[in-house]
């Protein structure tokens, strides 16, 4: 039965009497003109929602469109959607967050609009927003060319000034399905056929003559989208498969402002500057080489240097912790990977079997296996629990060529891999500390700001996961606890878990503002049981433990990658390949850059001495080129004091200093792990 009249609780608590029907636009103008005017999207929190209707989701709503939702979730919808039950409601500005992704789906029609008033004949594939703008995939058997775009672009400004509202229209799934039919649309075809239900009715959108099938939401009109600029041009193959038709996808980016363009694309001038593979080579850390293949690191002398130290601050930081260091083969027997629910649940990371003479080999994408047939190999008590195992191993995983990317995604790499075992009493006690653990790694490495994500299963998708419902629920609850108790705020991920457990990952943010996935905390309860794992409890019975597993830097490859662009290349003195580079202004002070360089390395630091017969200014150059983060140079003035004149990098010349007055100060770097010089 419908209503008359709904309540409508507004953020400061109060509740509005409206008719049925009234939309979010409305509300705003009887509030204030100027509200309706700044708002561009509305976040719906429906009130008294019965649980069937929970369970049932939306009906004929944007949830019918995709997977039923929780009824009760708050969505975001268009200023112009009738409201017909009881709500909360937001009304989200330009200054909101969540409404730039909504400029951008927006933007993408407008971009599809240009297309099709330009080129007729395409195909429309689909228009989502992503994290730094949106995209387009379309069909069309003559390629575009930067003139293509170039026209695009005008003809999308053409679209922006006509300030066509976005309306949203239903149709009946089978019309939609016979019209797209009729029209050679394959690809609306197939969106539509895998994410409606059949009798069910079909979200549209309309700007102008542009229809689009699309659940929405979007901004008032094409007007709103006041700065737009396509980016780039691209392949991608239909559903990814290679045998299917190549699309091109288009990519740009919107924004509220032209001010906030330029501010994004002075970042991407600025992230370019920091490419770590564009400093890989001019700084000689690493290379990737072609006779070798694609994905696989080759660690040169310099970066090797950074490596050292990050391993050697990570080992001595285990043994602190309470951790053993175990190593484990590179290869291992296929059964292994089978009784781990490897070769099922994760095969296509693999690399295929080798077949030696007694088994079928893989080479290991990951270290559990290997350090589950460590605790095993003997009994264990409770009184041995937690049995800590650490490793920095090396593992390789397929990734297709399409996907690597310099340090940050290859196929060959070291993980900083720990495997916890515990009794079920101990497994909140021992993720806060893994918590603490990736915490001090990443303050350690100078980045102070991280975000959190929960990732859960998928109940629905029970295939893609294993164990019981109730081991999951006390996994999820586990975690949940503990970054409650730690008071750390986190976003819940549904359907992201590993296949054996819920897990928590850390993201760091960098100098740049960019999140960057690396610690990850997983809660397993699936592999102690597949390999029948044992403790003798404190009741004399035998009992099965629980797995942590955790890897804090994520990859050595991928961290210090994030290291390189982080810092530009310029690291702190305390993680820096060289940290002290000497120039003997003339070759008679030889000697005395000698007796420096030894007293240097004796104190521990690593030194670098320009002993070529160049300038004095040249040899400063090539050395501050290197990003040392200390240029030592000495004549004979400081010959004599037994000093040093010091440059420091980004700060310049600073003056004589008596060379055992800087051995402290770099002693006081090294210890402190300062970033600041």
């Amino acid at each position: 039965m419908s209503k008359s009249s709904i309540a409508i609780h507004l953020p400061d608590g109060s509740i509005k009497e409206v008719p049925a029907g009234t939309t979010p636009f409305q509300i705003a103008n009887d509030i204030s003109p100027r509200l309706a005017a700044a708002s561009v999207v509305a976040r719906l929190t429906p009130v008294n929602v019965t649980a069937q209707e929970k369970a049932a989701g939306e009906g004929e709503s944007e949830a019918s469109m995709y997977a039923a939702e929780d009824a009760s979730a708050p969505r975001l919808v268009d200023l112009s959607t009738p409201l017909n039950d009881d709500a909360k409601i937001e009304l989200l500005k330009e200054s909101d967050p969540e409404t730039l992704k909504v400029v951008r789906h927006s933007a993408a029609h407008v971009l599809a609009t240009a297309v099709l008033e330009l080129f007729p004949e395409t195909k429309l594939g689909h228009g989502p927003a992503t994290d730094s703008g949106f995209f387009y995939d379309f069909y069309r058997e003559k390629p575009f060319t930067p003139d293509d775009l170039a026209a695009i672009e005008k003809k999308m400004a053409e679209v922006v000034a006509r300030d066509d509202k976005f309306v949203r229209e239903w149709e009946p799934r089978e019309q939609a399905l016979a019209e797209f039919d009729k029209d050679g649309d394959f690809m609306k075809t197939h969106f539509v056929t895998k994410f409606t239900e059949p009798g069910s009715n079909v979200s549209f959108y309309r700007n102008g003559k542009f229809v689009d099938f699309c659940r929405g939401p979007h901004v008032p009109s094409t007007g709103r989208v006041k700065a737009v600029k396509v980016t780039s041009l691209a392949g991608a193959y239909w559903l990814g498969d290679e045998k299917n038709p190549q699309l091109q996808r288009i990519y740009g980016t919107a924004f509220f402002s032209q001010k906030d363009m330029d501010a994004h694309f002075a970042r991407l001038e600025e992230a370019a500057k920091r490419d770590h593979r564009v400093l890989g080579k001019q700084l000689d850390l690493f290379s990737i080489q072609e006779l070798a293949g694609a994905g696989l690191i080759f660690w040169h002398p310099r970066g090797a240097m950074v490596r050292k130290v990050m391993e050697d601050w990570m080992r001595e930081e285990c043994l602190r912790r309470g951790y053993l260091m175990v190593y484990t083969p590179h290869v291992m027997r296929r059964e292994l990977w089978k009784v781990s629910g490897h070769e099922g649940y994760y095969s296509g990371n693999m690399y295929t079997p080798m077949e030696l003479d007694d088994a079928d080999y893989r080479l290991k994408p990951m270290n559990c296996p290997g350090h589950i047939l460590v605790y095993k190999n003997s009994p264990k008590s409770y009184r041995d629990l937690p049995q800590r195992y650490a490793e920095l191993g090396n593992v390789y995983r397929y990734e297709r060529s399409g996907t690597m990317h310099g340090l940050l995604r290859v196929r060959g790499f070291t993980q900083d891999d720990a495997h916890i075992f515990c009794m079920p009493s101990q497994i909140e006690s021992e993720v806060e500390a893994c918590i603490d653990f990736a915490e001090a790694v990443l303050r350690t490495f100078g980045f102070n700001e991280f975000k959190v994500e929960l990732s859960t299963w998928d109940p629905k998708d029970r295939k893609s996961y294993t164990g019981s419902d109730e081991n999951w629920n006390l996994a999820i609850g586990s975690l949940e606890r503990v970054l409650k108790a730690k008071g750390i705020p986190y976003k819940t991920i549904p359907g992201e878990a590993a296949f054996y457990g819920p897990k928590i990952d850390i993201k760091l943010v960098d100098v740049l503002g960019r999140l960057w996935q690396l610690s990850t905390v997983q809660f397993d309860f699936t592999l102690p049981a597949r390999f029948e794992l044992e403790y003798v409890g404190e009741d004399g019975n035998r009992h099965q433990p629980v797995m942590v597993h955790r890897a804090l830097f994520g990859s050595i490859e991928r961290f210090f990658g994030v290291l390189i662009e982080h810092y530009a290349g310029a690291f702190p003195f305390w993680l820096a390949p060289v940290q002290v580079g000497l120039v003997p202004i003339s070759e008679r002070h030889a000697a005395y850059a000698a007796k420096v360089e030894a007293e240097l390395k004796a104190a521990g630091f690593r030194v670098e001495t320009d002993a070529r017969n160049e300038k004095m200014n040249a040899k400063i150059r090539d050395l501050a080129n290197q990003k040392i983060p200390y240029i030592l140079v000495f004549g004979d003035k400081e010959e004599a004091a037994g000093a040093v004149s010091v440059r420091t990098r980004g700060k310049g010349d600073q003056g004589s200093m008596p060379l055992a007055e800087f051995v402290a100060k770099g002693k006081g770097l090294v210890e402190s792990k300062s970033t600041d010089l």
